[in-house]
């Protein structure tokens, strides 16, 4: 693979893995309309792919250690106010993380082989936006009804779980996992900050999780020379532009507070829409 289309993907996976415009969409999308020649069963691609995740895992971890650090050392020790807070949060991490492991190792491959084309992935980019806006239309329905704009010591299992759930719907190419996830907080009760916030925080363990289940696969494969240098600059660049899409997005979501979720929506459907009238008249 050339090192310049290696860190053209590397990019895309970096940005659209954490904005709410769906990674693996345009994952799916991008290749059938720029021909970029790209053979994803070629033995070299899966390491490639393993790397970006890794880096991509790496952004995520970096970015939030303090909250790991404290997640995990609020599991040892006396109980404190602080430590119960943790507590809490890492149950709501775990029930938020568990339906998509679980759906994952049931249906992922059978839902990507099903609707993993290109005019099929533009049709839920399309739809994605529909689930951003009206998703920012019914949390100002609950507003007015006295609800949401908390923060994550807030939520519920009962609304983590829910979010878990919407963290599903990430299985059809072109519905964004962050999106989804986002939205969900947002009618669980919390504000754009701590909805991000928290998407993040379950986002590492699936990303991370999802890496290394194929790692058996990458020890199996003899990927061609100098591969490794490539996938090792893609994982590098994937990770540098992951972290800084995660500190765009918190300062974007600190500030915007209102209806934030609006330009994604737009783009989802300017890029949907574009997309599948170039494939369809292709």
């Amino acid at each position: 693979m050339p090192i310049l289309l290696a860190v053209f993907i590397a990019l895309v996976q970096g940005v659209t893995e954490l904005f709410p415009v769906s990674s693996l969409g345009h994952a799916v999308i991008l290749p059938g309309i720029l021909h970029l020649g790209i053979d994803q069963k070629a033995p070299e691609f899966l390491p490639f792919l393993v790397v970006l995740h890794l880096g991509t895992a790496a952004a995520l971890l970096a970015y939030f250690w303090k909250d790991w650090l404290n997640i995990l050392t609020g599991l040892f020790g006396a109980a404190t106010p602080a430590r119960a807070e943790n507590r809490h949060v890492l149950k709501l991490v775990v029930l938020a993380t568990l339906p998509a492991a679980l759906l994952g190792a049931l249906f992922e491959h059978k839902l990507k082989a099903l609707f993993g084309v290109p005019l099929i992935a533009a049709l839920f980019l399309f739809a994605n936006g529909f689930l951003l806006f009206f998703g920012e239309r019914l949390r100002k329905g609950s507003q007015r009804a006295g609800q949401g704009g908390g923060d994550l010591a807030a939520l519920s299992w009962q609304g983590a779980l829910a979010i878990g759930l919407c963290q599903c719907l990430a299985f059809f190419p072109g519905i964004s996992r962050s999106g989804a996830t986002m939205v969900g907080g947002l009618l669980s009760g919390l504000n754009h900050r701590a909805s991000a916030h928290f998407s993040f925080l379950i986002a590492t363990p699936v990303i991370l999780g999802a890496a290394v289940l194929e790692v058996p696969k990458l020890l199996k494969t003899h990927a061609a020379p100098g591969m490794l240098q490539v996938s090792l600059a893609g994982g590098a660049v994937a990770g540098v532009t992951a972290f800084a899409s995660i500190a765009f997005l918190m300062h974007y979501f600190r500030k915007h507070e209102f209806e934030a979720l609006n330009p994604f929506a737009f783009y989802c459907w300017i890029a949907g829409a574009a997309s599948a009238a170039y494939l369809l008249l292709a």
